[in-house]
């Protein structure tokens, strides 16, 4: 039997705003072979996410970006091929950091063994893996609801801020969500049970959210930035918390950032109310959090507490595509690859 191909795609070129398919490239290249300690995975879903828009810009972040003919980094769940490690054999299945390709050799220590039998391998990507222990950290590290106060969290049909709302209707708060389209804001409202949706996309937003948040914020869960944000910041009561782990509104953006400086406004409303904003980045809390986020996680799943909601692409090369949509709002749930 001939071996297989490893299809990989790497980035091409770095995009000027929004991300072009011309930007992404497929490639052909040899199988890599396991050395001692790795695992030979064969990549059956690949997550894609938001951060990877920043991995292709050269500008200095908190995370080194993506070479010119580097593959495209991102989470992965792998079948094991071969072992070399011995807490791994054939047929078991892993999450990895391995990025857009069909296969790839990561070091077993690495690795976290998953159980199929236990939850669908796709869900360690999303509401079991970092976009759900990104909420779970983000907002009871950072934002810390109490019981009656108000929770509103933008981009609220995405696994982010689907988790955000419901963990907050766990703890006891009040849950607003900030989606776009009909379709969404009912689905957010109706499945995953928010007291209040408004639709980032009505004329009258900043109305809508003053009458879904009569007391004001107390915790606002940021993923999104620009008029969302100028639609919340009025809102926010004394001493709230601003959670932020995502600005994607602004991801595409070039240049100066249009109109007056709004910055003596933010820090005069940030001294006159002591409001905490606090950006953050998952991996931060992994350590201290991550056993009893997939422990606590696991149980509000199976309670019926939290659900989620997944948008899977079939094939790697269709990748590129569902990545440029998702960084303009076209997925609907938590979007992975399936391989």
């Amino acid at each position: 039997m001939p071996q297989p191909d490893n299809i990989r795609i790497v980035l091409a070129s770095r995009p000027e705003g929004r991300p072009k398919p011309e930007n992404f490239r497929l490639e052909h290249a040899a199988v890599p072979a396991p050395a001692e300690g790795e695992v030979l995975l064969a990549i059956r879903y690949l997550s894609l996410d938001p951060y990877m828009r920043g991995r292709m810009s050269a500008a200095k972040s908190y995370a080194a970006s993506t070479e010119i003919g580097q593959v495209m980094e991102g989470g992965t769940v792998g079948e094991v091929l071969e072992s070399r490690h011995p807490d791994f054999k054939a047929g078991d299945f892993a999450l990895s950091f391995s990025g857009w390709q069909s296969h790839a050799v990561a070091k077993g220590a690495q690795l976290r063994k998953l159980d199929p039998k236990a939850a669908p391998l796709s869900t360690a990507l999303g509401v079991l893996g970092m976009p759900g222990f990104t909420a779970y950290s983000g907002l009871l590290t950072i934002g810390q609801p109490k019981t009656g106060e108000t929770v509103v969290v933008a981009a609220a049909s995405g696994p982010v801020g689907s988790a955000v709302g419901q963990i907050a209707r766990i703890k006891g708060a009040r849950a607003v969500g900030i989606a776009g389209g009909p379709e969404k804001c009912a689905y957010v409202k109706e499945k995953f049970g928010f007291d209040a949706v408004v639709d980032h996309r009505d004329p009258d937003l900043a109305g809508k959210l003053a009458a879904a948040c009569p007391d004001g914020i107390d915790v606002y869960f940021e993923n999104v930035g620009g008029h969302v944000w100028d639609a919340v910041f009025p809102l926010l009561n004394t001493f709230a918390r601003i959670p932020v782990c995502g600005l994607i509104a602004q991801y595409n953006a070039t240049g100066d950032f249009p109109g007056p400086d709004r910055l003596p406004v933010l820090m005069r409303q940030v001294l006159s109310k002591s409001l905490t904003i606090r950006g953050f980045i998952q991996r931060e809390f992994a350590e201290a959090q991550g056993p009893s986020f997939r422990s606590e996680m696991a149980r509000w799943i199976a309670e019926g507490a939290v659900k989620y909601k997944e948008d899977v692409v079939e094939g790697l090369a269709n990748a590129p595509e569902a990545f440029i949509g998702l960084l303009e709002g076209k997925n609907f749930g938590k979007l992975v690859v399936k391989l």
